[in-house]
């Protein structure tokens, strides 16, 4: 049997959407209802889903709190939780606006047989908050341990949102897309063939060049030296016109964009989203597992690529199967890898949270931009991002 050899030149493409899209809208204040709720209580569970339409925001999904008398007083304060995100991201548009669009809460307590699987007991560890695969990745392409096209996909609404916000660039809007397609060779970065930038301006009258004008400077200022030449081809706001954006434009929902917010898919996705989930749910804190044991492999040396899977069942604490793939670049066996990651951390879902720290309010920063690739903060923000396994790993094995 002959095994193809693994390609070395392609072009591969991923996209980033900005705060201000109607999905991270949504994603948004689903983790600003989580932080105010793990802000309140550190063992609070939430799963707050959200809508957004043309000056409407519908909340609906389930919270508890150990103190039963203080979920009405948290409910009472997701209207204004709702309004600051939207002022925030900067709609003040006639029909989406942070003042006047209506605010409709239909969050609910926890169901009790859920919490049943997931609550620790007697003779119990705390399980798992439902069944699921979850991956993380990590190459050593970037600086960032993150793939190329996705990493600047982000990078580049990340630079036009500041200048948008600090009043650099006053006609941009919030809602925007990206899309890059990176040029490889050797399986190395090396280019980019085109570049689509489809962001939300103020005037009918601004043409798709004047927007051009007003975004290409930042772009090369984020894209690396030479990788934009006269064969790049540009895409900017190539359909003309695109003054009614965010949710007046398109609704929104949360956990749209799961693809976006982790590898821009240059990795396997188990399928859960984030946004919105407390970390007992392991579609977010075993992804989050997942990423930091693959970004340690890749920062100890151990591989110049990782994929690694975690899988979990409903109630169950601890997971299933792990498996480890270094894509051929692996300078040990992945299965060396795979024992070695299993006796540096516990992968229970408390196991998760105590060692990245997990019950803080610390999520609404997650919405947009990427969960993966983002520098750890100094009050725990990001803690996935850290390489501090790195030494043991490479001792382990």
């Amino acid at each position: 049997m002959n095994i193809p050899a693994l390609r070395k030149s392609y072009v591969f493409t991923s996209e980033s959407v900005s705060e201000g899209h109607p999905d991270k809208v949504c994603d948004r204040i689903s983790d600003a209802v989580l932080d105010a709720f793990l802000a309140e209580e550190p063992e609070a569970r939430v799963a707050a889903e959200t809508f957004a339409t043309t000056n409407r925001v519908v909340l609906g999904g389930e919270v508890g709190l150990t103190d039963k008398a203080r979920l009405g007083t948290m409910r009472d304060r997701v209207e204004s939780i709702v309004r600051g995100c939207v002022r925030d991201i900067g709609y003040e548009q006639d029909e989406f606006h942070h003042a006047t669009c209506e605010v409709t809460n239909l969050l609910h307590e926890q169901s009790a047989h859920i919490a049943q699987g997931v609550d620790a007991s007697a003779g119990k560890d705390e399980g798992a908050g439902d069944q699921g695969i979850m991956f993380g990745y990590a190459t050593d392409e970037t600086e960032q341990m993150m793939p190329a096209p996705i990493h600047y996909a982000h990078a580049i609404l990340r630079r036009l949102a500041e200048v948008r916000k600090d009043g650099t660039e006053p006609t941009l809007r919030p809602d925007a897309k990206s899309q890059l397609s990176v040029r490889y060779e050797d399986g190395r970065p090396v280019g980019v063939t085109s570049i689509v930038l489809s962001t939300q301006h103020e005037s009918e009258s601004q043409t798709s060049a004047d927007i051009r004008a007003i975004v290409e400077p930042y772009i090369r200022e984020v894209l690396p030296y030479g990788w934009i030449t006269e064969d790049t081809v540009w895409h900017v706001n190539p359909t003309g016109v695109f003054v009614i954006g965010g949710p007046d434009g398109d609704a929104g929902l949360t956990g749209r964009k799961i693809i976006v917010d982790t590898y821009g898919g240059a990795a396997p996705h188990g399928g859960g989203a984030f946004s919105g989930k407390d970390p007992t749910k392991v579609d977010r804190s075993a992804a989050y597992a997942a990423r930091y044991l693959a970004k340690n492999v890749v920062a100890a040396g151990l591989a110049r690529r990782c994929t690694l899977q975690l899988s979990y069942a409903i109630g169950v604490a601890r997971p299933l199967s792990i498996y480890v793939d270094t894509h051929g670049t692996g300078e040990v066996h992945d299965g060396e890898i795979e024992r070695a990651v299993t006796g540096l951390m516990d992968l229970t879902p408390r196991g998760i949270r105590t060692h990245l720290d997990l019950n803080r309010p610390i999520y609404q920063r997650t919405a947009a931009y990427g969960h993966f690739g983002r520098a750890p903060d100094a009050d725990g923000g990001f803690s996935w991002e850290r390489t501090d396994l790195a030494e043991a790993l490479r001792g382990a094995v």
